[in-house]
C-alpha cells in the first residue's frame, strides 16, 4: 500500500484518512493538520520523509501565479525544503489542469451554468487555471484578490487588471507572514465580518475558489447560489445547505464523504506517475486523471 500524506498548517479538526484503490494500487490518503504551527509541520515532514510515497503541502501554496509569472511565498519555501527524499506538491499542478478542465466541462455540459452569469472568484492568483478558464465561459468575472487576501474593498474585473495588481503587490505580499494573508489553524472556523463583502456575494450567481476564503466572509444567506470549491467535509456541506446554497461543485472527487485538497490529489498522481517532479508535465497529469477517472463532484444541496 502506498501512503500519501498532506501535512497542512490548517486546523487538525479537519483531519481525515481514506483507503482507495487506483489503477490497481491501494492508497492510504491522509490529511494531518498542525493548527497553524509551521514548525510542527516541518518537524512532521522531516519525520515522514522517505517513509511515504508523496507529500501534499496543505493550507499554504508554494507560490502565487499570474500570467507567466510566479511569486514564491517565503514561509512556504521553508516547509518545502523539509522534504529531502519524498516528493512534495502544493496542488498547483492540479489547479492548472483539473480545475481548468472542470470549468470547461461544466460550461460544455450546461451552457446556462456560466453564460450570462456573474462569477466571484475569491483569489485568481491562487487558482490561475480556473481564472483563465472562466474568461472563456461567457460569464462576468470578479476577482477578489485584494478583498479576500488583503481585506481591501477593491474588486478586479479583468485578467489584465489582475496582472497589473499582481506585478505591483505580489513581490511584497509573498514576504509577509502567511497568517496575515490566509486563515490558518482555528481561524479557519471563524468569520470575522460577515457583512464586509456581502454585496459581492449577493451580486454573484456563482462563487468559486478556496473554501476557507469563501467561508471567511460568507453572509448568513446565499439563497440559490452555486459554489465551485474543494476540501469540504460533511460539516461544511451542512453549513452550506443551511445558508441556502443550491449547488456544490468540488473539483476533487468525493472520498469517504469529503473532498480532499488539490495538494493531496496531486500527491496521489505523483505517486502513480513515479517520475521525478521536474519531469512531470501538465499532459502527464491530464493523462493520469483520465486513467484514474477523477471527476468533479456535483451535488444539489436542495435535495
Amino acid at each position: 500500500m502506498k501512503r500519501v500524506v498532506s501535512v497542512s498548517i490548517g486546523s487538525s479538526k479537519r483531519d481525515n484518512q481514506a483507503i482507495v484503490k487506483l489503477c490497481g494500487e491501494e492508497f492510504s490518503i491522509e490529511r494531518i493538520g498542525t493548527d497553524g504551527d509551521i514548525n510542527k509541520a516541518i518537524d512532521l515532514i522531516r519525520d515522514l520523509d522517505g517513509k511515504v510515497a508523496a507529500f501534499g503541502m496543505g493550507g499554504i501554496d508554494l507560490y502565487l501565479a499570474c500570467g507567466n509569472r510566479r511569486y514564491i511565498l517565503r514561509e512556504a519555501k521553508k516547509i518545502a525544503r523539509a522534504a529531502q527524499k519524498t516528493p512534495m506538491v502544493d496542488g498547483s499542478g492540479l489547479k492548472n489542469t483539473l480545475e481548468r478542465r472542470t470549468i470547461e466541462r461544466l460550461a460544455e455540459a450546461d451552457q446556462s451554468f456560466f453564460q450570462g452569469s456573474k462569477v466571484l472568484l475569491t483569489c485568481g492568483v491562487d487558482r490561475f487555471g480556473m481564472a483563465e478558464a472562466l474568461q472563456h465561459t461567457g460569464a462576468e468575472v470578479l476577482y477578489g484578490d485584494l478583498m479576500f487576501i488583503l481585506g481591501l474593498p477593491f474588486p478586479i474585473y479583468s485578467l489584465k487588471g489582475l496582472d497589473v495588481v499582481a506585478r505591483i503587490a505580489a513581490p511584497l505580499v509573498v514576504q509577509l507572514p502567511f497568517k496575515l494573508l490566509y486563515p490558518i489553524g482555528e481561524k479557519q472556523e471563524q468569520q470575522p465580518n460577515k457583512d464586509k463583502f456581502a454585496r459581492y456575494y449577493q451580486w454573484a450567481d456563482v462563487i468559486a475558489g478556496d473554501f476557507h476564503l469563501i467561508r471567511r466572509y460568507m453572509p448568513d444567506r446565499l439563497e440559490g447560489k452555486k459554489l465551485i470549491t474543494n476540501t469540504v467535509t460533511k460539516d461544511d456541506i451542512r453549513f452550506l445547505r443551511e445558508r441556502g446554497v443550491a449547488k456544490l461543485v468540488t473539483t476533487t472527487p468525493n472520498l469517504n464523504g469529503r473532498s480532499f485538497g488539490t495538494n493531496v490529489m496531486e500527491a496521489v498522481l505523483v505517486a502513480l506517475l513515479d517520475k521525478p517532479l521536474p519531469e512531470i508535465k501538465p499532459e502527464d497529469y491530464l493523462s493520469m486523471l483520465d486513467k484514474v477517472g477523477f471527476e468533479p463532484r456535483i451535488e444539489d444541496l436542495r435535495a
